[in-house]
This record gives C-alpha cells, structure tokens and sequence, in this order.
C-alpha cells in the first residue's frame, strides 16, 4: 500500500467513532521524560546481555543452560521488585548439549574443519573415521538412486553450492525508503493445499536418518547454508522417541566444497568426527518465565511484552534473542525503578522453545487465550504445529481473551527501533503514531501497516489477539549472526538496545494507562481459497 493510502486509511481511523478511541490513548509526557531518563542514563541492558551471552551461554531449550538462565532471570526479576514471578511448563522433549566436538579431513591431507553437530543428533562414542560420498537428498524420491552405495561412509546429503558471498555490505541501517517499502498492505493467501503438502514433508529428517542406517551409514553431513566459515546446527527431533539413529555435523560451506571437489576428482577424502553431546530426560516439560508488575484496577486486564530466552547453540545466543530478552527485562528494571502504577497489569514474558517453532508462546496462547481446531482433531506437536496450527478451524476464545489489552515482541537483534509494524491493523496506526512522538529524534518514528511473522506474536495474532512486532535495524542479523557461531556479544549494539528497552517501557505505560484497550481485529473465520483455479505445485 503506498504511503498516501495508508495516510488515508490513518484518517478514516480518528474520524467519528474512532477518533475518541485515538485520543483516549493520549501518552503520559511527563511518564515519558522520567522513563527515558532511567533508561538512557542509567541503562543495565549490556549488563543483562552480557551475563546470557557470556557467563550462561548458548540456550537450547531444556539444556542446562536454558535451566540455569530460567532461575537466573527469576531471580533478577526479584531483585528489581516485580512480582508473580514464576515458571510455566508445557509439554517439550529431550534436552541436548554438546561437551565437546572435532571434525576433521585425514586424508589427502589433515585439515581442521569449521563444523558443529546438528542438535539432537546421537554422539559418535569416541573418534570416527570414514571415506566420504557426495550423495545429494532432500526428499524421499532421491533415496532410490543410492541404495547399496551408502555402506561404511559419511554421507554428504546436501548438493555441493558454488557459492553465496554478499553483493551487498552486510551490516546494514534502515533508509526511509526502506521501511517506506513496509508501508504496503499485503493481501493474505489461504491455500489449505498448500499447508498439506508442507506437512507431509516434515519427516523428511527421519525418514533420511532411517534411510542411512538402514544403508549401513555410519554419520552424515550437511552444507552450511551461509559462507564465511559460519555455521548453524539447527536440528527439530528433539521428541521422545524421535532420536536419530547415526551422528551428524553441518561443516562450514568452504570446508563441505573442498571435501565435494576432492571426491569429484579423485579418490573420496576420509572425514574423522569425534563428537560428545549429552541427552537429558530428567524433565521433559519446557518453561515460560513470567514476571508482572500489578495494576490499580484489577478488572482492567493487562500488557504484555515477550522475547524468547531460548538459542541455538552455535555462538551464545547473544543476538537471537540474548538481546530481546535483555530488553524486555530491562523495560521491567526501567518501569519498576520509574515507580510507574500502572492501571493495567504489566506482564513479561520469556518465552522457550520458540526456536523449535514458537512452542511457548502458543502452549501460552492455547491456555489463557483460545485453541484453534475441534475437539477430536489430532494433536500437533513441535514443528508440525508451527505450519498446521494456522489451518485449524475454528478459534474458540477462552475466558481470559480479553484481558489481554496489548502485546509487544522484540526478536530481531540488537538493531535500534525505527518503528512498529501494524499487523493490517489500520485502527492502531494513529495511536502507534502518538505514543512514538517522543521518540522520532531517536530514529523511531514509523508505524507501518505490513505483518511480519516467525516469532512470537504470531500466534497471538493468528486467534485475533493484538500482537506486535517493532521494526529494527537489521545490523548484521540475517548476513552473518541469526543462529550461527558469530552470534557473540560483540554483534550487540548498546547505543540501539537501550533506545529499544526505553522505547519498549513507554509503549507498556501507554498501553496499561489507555483508557481503551488497543483496537482488535474481528475473530478470524475459515477464509475462502484465495485462489480455487490453481494448480498444485510440489515444490510449495
């Protein structure tokens, strides 16, 4: 949608009816100055960030790590005076970390290599070493080629790439014309079909472990989809029950062409892995951390705002979503320190197991919100109800939908805020508008109508709940940190983060001191094919 028409839009919101509603969420200016004084000159944010990036690590859901930043952020919640702070369990699976890990060539020559174990694979029992063989599969049609071929060898699974460095600088701010590009309604696409087909692929990964073992496979190996000797680990069978069977490594881009080019052109190199991760049963439940800040009126419902604790493994977990979680904490540490009394309830949220497909936020969403779906439909756990849980007809509300007045998401790095996204939520935009007046000589200042998914307020706005997501400097996220072994401390931005947590504490104010809740959008329905003349592609 182009800018004037937004503008457009933005009008018929205040005119008759609506405009009351707009001025009813009129910011407090003077809340505001003390916020932003607490939070730019007296910031702990890095502090924050540096004790989940540093000293607790990568958090994996139910690892020892996720267990140990779960008590250690309940007990900084206490120290800052909050209260109900408390944990919430939701059915997971296994927890997993790795001790330690080496892969290398061994033959035609020793060579080190840039590689990590993909999560929830089994452990290799001591050194292992195999002649590798380039056998591309991605789906259950390749598998016939390769049969009889596969005994004794680490299986290279991914077709070799000929490389994808940048074309373009990968750190990077935000121009007026690039969020002027946010600015554009899209119209939704209902494509049952489509989601069905996305399902049925899902157990490709077992199918493959399944597939090598039954081959007399011995481990296997991926490409890194990124170059520059970055590597991700990103593994989903993490369920009771669904544990692969052979030991598995992704290996940096370079390292995976070079072992590629050599069994192109001559003799198959030997891989030597030698991994030692660890399994946990001891409790399967992951947990949610909630923290609140009472509200005057109890009858008025609440605010919320939510990042996941939860990481991969391949760097700290410092940027996706070390910072999130410092921010909202830190909005919670602003608010309390500012002596704020709000009339609605302030709660936040650390959400787990939003890496294996927004897990918490939906447990979260399902009991206090509204479950999607009939009676007797079949359960849909990890990443399966990511995709499927959208197709689930129909919503039913629960008691407590609407209490929740407002929800607020940071999950895109350590970037600055420029704004927030409206979620095709026209009746927001002029309130939005307002309450990030005081902000525009920080750089914030946009309120565009796009949605943007894949964290977690997706589900939230999937039931019609009003949920929220802020625009942000991309910074070198999706170039070189989102889920990779760079992802450290030293990517985090303080100047950015603690305008965000800032910014953050006076939309909470805002929005529990409105004398309105925030504008919904109707209950979604069943909405009709967007488009019943196409046909099917396999490849969707």
């Amino acid at each position: 949608m182009r800018r004037s028409l937004l503008l457009a839009a933005a009008t018929l919101c205040v005119a008759p009816g609506l405009g009351d509603s707009a001025i009813a969420q009129s910011a407090d200016k003077a809340a505001t100055a003390r916020l932003i004084d607490e939070g730019i000159n007296h910031s702990q944010v890095m502090v924050t960030a540096q004790h989940l990036a540093d000293v607790i690590g990568p958090r994996l859901t139910n690892s020892p790590a996720m267990r140990k930043a779960e008590e250690w952020t309940q007990a900084r919640f206490r120290d800052w005076g909050l209260a109900n702070i408390r944990k919430e369990g939701f059915d997971f699976g296994r927890g997993w970390w790795i001790d330690r890990s080496s892969v290398r060539m061994v033959s035609p020559r020793p060579v080190q290599l840039t590689a990590i174990p993909i999560a929830w694979t089994p452990a290799t029992n001591g050194a292992l070493a195999a002649q590798v063989i380039v056998a591309p599969m991605s789906k259950d049609d390749d598998f016939a080629a390769w049969k009889g071929k596969l005994a004794g060898k680490i299986v290279l699974v991914s077709r070799p790439t000929t490389g994808s460095e940048l074309n373009e600088a990968p750190f990077q701010r935000l121009t007026g014309d690039d969020i002027s590009k946010l600015d554009r309604f899209q119209q939704p696409r209902y494509d049952p079909e489509v989601a069905d087909r996305r399902l049925k692929r899902l157990d490709f990964a077992k199918k493959l472990d399944a597939f090598l073992k039954s081959e007399g496979a011995v481990a296997w190996a991926q490409q890194s989809r990124l170059d520059g000797k970055l590597i991700h680990g990103e593994g989903y069978l993490f369920a009771a029950g669904d544990t692969p069977a052979l030991p598995a490594v992704e290996l940096a881009a370079e390292d995976y062409r070079r072992l590629a080019r050599l069994a192109k052109s001559g003799d198959a190199p030997v891989l030597e892995i030698d991994s030692l991760v660890h399994f946990d049963d001891s409790d399967q439940q992951a947990y949610n951390i909630f923290a609140e800040i009472p509200g005057t009126d109890p009858k008025a419902g609440y605010v919320m705002a939510g990042a996941h604790l939860d990481s991969w493994v391949a760097g700290d977990g410092a940027a996706d979503n070390g910072a999130g979680s410092a921010m909202i904490m830190e909005a919670a540490r602003i608010l309390m320190t500012s002596g704020v009394r709000p009339k609605r309830t302030i709660r936040f949220a650390l959400w787990a197991g939003e890496e294996q497909g927004l897990l918490g936020s939906r447990a979260y969403v399902e009991k206090y919100l509204a479950t999607r779906g009939a009676a007797g439909d079949p359960k849909q756990s990890g990443i399966a109800g990511y995709f499927g849980w959208s197709n689930r007809w129909p919503i039913t509300p629960k008691p407590g939908f609407n209490d929740l007045a407002a929800y607020f998401n940071i999950d895109n790095g350590s970037g600055k805020l420029r704004g927030i996204y409206a979620e095709n939520n026209a009746a927001v935009v002029p309130i939005f508008r307002e309450w990030l007046a005081p902000f525009a000589a920080m750089g914030a200042s946009a309120v565009v109508i796009q949605k943007t998914g894949g964290t977690d307020h997706v589900f939230m706005q999937q039931v019609g709940a009003p949920g929220f997501q802020f625009i942000q400097d991309p910074l070198d996220y999706d170039s070189r940190v989102h889920h990779t072994n760079a992802d450290t401390f030293d990517h985090l931005k303080g100047d950015d983060m603690r305008q965000a947590s800032t910014i953050l504490a006076s939309f909470l104010l805002n929005a529990a001191n409105a004398d309105k809740a925030l504008p919904r959008p109707p209950l979604p329905t069943r909405p009709a094919v967007t488009d019943p003349f196409a046909y099917p592609n396999a490849d969707d």
